[in-house]
């Protein structure tokens, strides 16, 4: 794999902003790891990052660089900040920024595959929620998306939103924001691939059974791996995105 730290201006955020990536390598003589690609350009996973981290941190407390080296998969982890992934009231625009001009600044950038089938979202915490809301709001976008202890009942959960002012400015989400409004509004038939993991001593596991009640009442079906020990820490999130690699639907598998 190239490990590629890049940093480049942002339009919409108006400030230089980061993002990691790694890209597939074929090799013959590297000990210890073996490198997967081909002529094709390559699938492509956008992987972000909890509230307290940032655009290193997947590459830093996990081994996703040998995970994506086995199967010939790029990674796209940017920077989001605190934003929860939202055009904040009192900040940036994340939202726009992640959904509009980062998959074109990649593109332009690296020689990744742009096709639906190919694309692929996840995150842990903070950035599970904005993995499933990128995909619920734009499911024509991506194969499939996973959340990986995610934040994903903000809208009651009033400890969340208080420790991120600047994103909803003391207010309520808007229905962009709210998962399980959007996913009871979502069309089944349209949806990616899905799925939910968070281990049973996760505070925000209570959460996420929320979410997939209101999931299975909309008749979505959602890979679930709720019922497994685990906190919210990198131990289980290592684990966990092993797993996520293994489901994703990527070509040639």
């Amino acid at each position: 794999m190239a490990l590629v730290t890049c940093h480049f201006f942002s339009d919409v955020l108006q400030v230089s902003t980061a993002m990691t990536v790694l890209l597939p390598q074929a090799t013959r003589s590297q000990i210890g790891l073996s490198g997967v690609a081909d002529d094709a350009p390559p699938p492509v996973l956008y992987l972000l990052h909890g509230l307290s981290d940032d655009e290193t941190i997947w590459t830093r407390r996990t081994s996703i660089e040998r995970y994506a080296a086995e199967k010939g998969l790029a990674v796209v982890m940017p920077r989001g900040g605190r934003s929860f992934y939202a055009d904040e009231v009192h900040g940036g625009a994340y939202w726009t920024h992640l959904t509009q001009e980062l998959p074109g600044l990649v593109s332009s950038f690296f020689r990744v595959s742009t096709r639906r089938e190919d694309t692929f979202v996840a995150g842990l915490s903070m950035g599970g929620y904005g993995a499933l809301k990128w995909a619920l709001r734009e499911p024509g976008r991506f194969a499939a998306a996973a959340s990986l202890s995610g934040a994903l009942d903000i809208v009651s959960d009033q400890g969340l939103r208080s420790v991120v002012p600047q994103v909803w400015g003391g207010g309520p989400p808007g229905t962009g924001d709210d998962l399980l409004g959007l996913v009871a509004a979502a069309d089944p038939a349209a949806l990616p691939a899905l799925s939910v993991a968070c281990g049973t001593e996760d505070f925000l596991h209570a959460a996420n059974l929320r979410w997939l009640d209101a999931a299975r009442a909309r008749g979505i079906d959602v890979r679930t791996d709720v019922d497994r020990a685990g906190d919210h820490d990198w131990g289980y999130w290592d684990a966990t995105i092993q797993d996520v690699l293994d489901w994703l639907p990527i070509r040639g598998r």
